[in-house]
Order: structure tokens, then sequence, then C-alpha cells
């Protein structure tokens, strides 16, 4: 088996490039301005709602259907990958690179967003064990919701969003193995 390392490895880049405008700092770049503008009319109400899906509980859930079917499939090294990996990306990022650009907003360490970290992790989990585009259309729409509400409720700016969903997107595509098709026999 191997991994899926490039696209990895360019996530990752892009993940850490993203926060060095904003490390150290606490002020919005243009691009936060604009998010945090169009999302300030939604209600409060909305808001948590949005920000549902990055609740612990529902990230737990979402990993264990993930361990679930890899278990169900007979993947036991992907099952125990699937716990294991967003808790990787979850600890490398409040361990390491949060400390590591100290963007700060509202006394917390922001970039690159945990919220964001959690989810998309256990969300690209779910995309590669179920190899379904609907899984991925639905990660994405509940990505894009997530962010809308964490921006909205003055948890994060939109880049710390875009950050965690890069690094949380590298560290599982680093460390999760590639099937490769079965080789089916030749008939003639």
């Amino acid at each position: 088996m191997r991994t899926i390392r490039a696209p990895a490895a360019l996530c990752g880049l892009l993940a850490l490039l993203l926060g060095l405008p904003f490390a150290g700092g606490t002020a919005p770049g243009a691009v936060d301005d604009a998010a945090a503008g169009a999302v300030a009319h939604l209600s409060p109400g909305v808001l948590r709602v949005l920000v549902f899906p990055t609740e612990p509980y529902v990230v737990l859930a979402l990993g264990l259907l993930a361990v679930f079917r890899c278990l169900r499939a007979g993947w036991r090294r992907e099952a125990a990958l699937a716990l294991a990996v967003p808790v990787l990306a979850i600890l490398l990022t409040g361990w390491l690179l949060k400390p590591l650009y100290d963007r700060w907003k509202n006394d917390t360490l922001v970039y690159p967003s945990g919220h964001t970290v959690s989810l998309v992790a256990v969300l690209t989990v779910l995309v590669l064990v179920t190899r379904r585009v609907v899984v991925a259309v639905l990660s994405a729409v509940t990505l894009l919701a997530a962010a809308a509400g964490l921006v909205g409720m003055g948890y994060h700016y939109l880049t710390d969003v875009v950050g965690g969903t890069l690094f949380a997107v590298a560290v599982v595509l680093f460390t999760w193995p590639v099937r490769r098709p079965e080789p089916v026999p030749s008939t003639g």
C-alpha cells in the first residue's frame, strides 16, 4: 500500500504558508473581514446550527461511523487509522501549530482552527472509506456551513478555517494507505 503523498504535501505546505502573514498577530486580513461581513446578517440561532457539526460528540459519531465502515469491510488497519489519524491532527494543531503561529482572537490561539481540523480530518476519512461522491458533496456542504458558523460566531477568522482544512487534509492523506485494485485474472 502507498499513501497520497503529493496532494498531502501540497495541502500541508499551503496550510503552513497561509498562516505566516498572521503569525503573532490578532488582526484579520481583508478576506477575513469580507467573510465576517458576509455572515454578519445571520442570527445567533442560525450560527449555532451551522457550528453544530464541529461539536465533539458529532465529530466522534462521524469518526465511529468511519471505523464501523472499515470493520465491516474487513479493513482493520484502516479502522485503527480512522481513530488515530484525526487525533494526531488535533494534537499537532493544539500542541505545535497554534503555539508556533501565535495568532490570537478573543484571548484564544486560533490558527489553524482546531474545530475545523477535527471536523475535516474525520470527514476526509469518511470520504476515503466510503469512496462515494455523495459523501464528498455532503462533507463539502458541512464544511462550508461550519465555516460560516465559526466565522459568524466570532470563534475564528476565515483564514483559520482554511488553514485548518488544509492541515487536516494533509495529515489524513499523508497517513492514509491507498488500496490498489486487485488484479483480475485473465480469461484468455
